[in-house]
Parts: structure tokens; C-alpha cells; sequence
């Protein structure tokens, strides 16, 4: 379910994470290392994504490659991969 704000299409963490592929563990990852911003809604500040951000990163992941097809997208890391790099 997309939630408007000022003509601004938001996603949850779970719709996030559900696009992406990936756990909440990850995302917060994602965000804290910068890779994606994360908005405060509502009295429970519940975390909102930027829906056109999150296109970004879709984009930026790669895909199955089929025979014929062109070269790898960058690689998004995983958080696994961030541990340790402070």
C-alpha cells in the first residue's frame, strides 16, 4: 500500500524489504550506510522509504542474466559484508 504525503509516493519497511528482496536487517543497513533514506511518520514514527529511492536501488541490483544478455548491474552489498569496516 503506497502512502501519499505531499505528492510523494512512501512504502513501509515491510513493502521495502518485500521490493528489494531483502531482510529488515539489510535495509537498515542500506540506511545507515547511506544507501537509502528513511522518514519519520506519524506519533509511532513508524520509518517511511521514498518510493522512487527504492526504484533507484532496484535498478542498481542485478538481475538473472540470460545468455546474450549485457554486462552486470553494480552489485548492492549485503550487510554481512559491512561488519567490521568501522
Amino acid at each position: 500500500m503506497v502512502i501519499w504525503i505531499d505528492e510523494q509516493a512512501y512504502l513501509t519497511a515491510v513493502e521495502t524489504c518485500e521490493i528489494l528482496g531483502i531482510k529488515p536487517q539489510t535495509l537498515y543497513a542500506y540506511v545507515s550506510r547511506g544507501l537509502l533514506r528513511s522518514y519519520r511518520q506519524g506519533i509511532r514514527r513508524q520509518r517511511l522509504y521514498l518510493r522512487r529511492e527504492v526504484e533507484v536501488l532496484i535498478r542498481l541490483r542485478p538481475a538473472g542474466r540470460a545468455r546474450g544478455e549485457g554486462p552486470l548491474r553494480p552489485r548492492l552489498p549485503r550487510a554481512e559484508e559491512w561488519m567490521g569496516d568501522r
